[in-house]
């Protein structure tokens, strides 16, 4: 049986991954990640790093501000 993860990425849903056989296959829902669409990765966090990655490259998305070293 298929179990399926939602990819959201700073409230953006860009797909679902699927996992089967040990790999998660993206599902793109967004079509600013399509060129994604069927990809294969090894983890669920892999398929989020690069979702992720891609939206926030692209300027679609925008990270949330992190604590400067000094201020944790």
């Amino acid at each position: 049986m298929f179990q399926s993860h939602v990819i959201e990425v700073h409230g953006v849903f860009a797909g679902a991954a699927i996992d089967a056989a040990g790999k998660f296959r993206f599902v793109a829902v967004d079509p600013r990640v399509e060129e994604l669409d069927g990809s294969e990765w090894p983890s669920l966090p892999d398929v989020q790093r690069v979702v992720g990655g891609m939206l926030v490259r692209h300027g679609h998305v925008r990270m949330a501000a992190q604590p400067r070293r000094d201020q944790v």
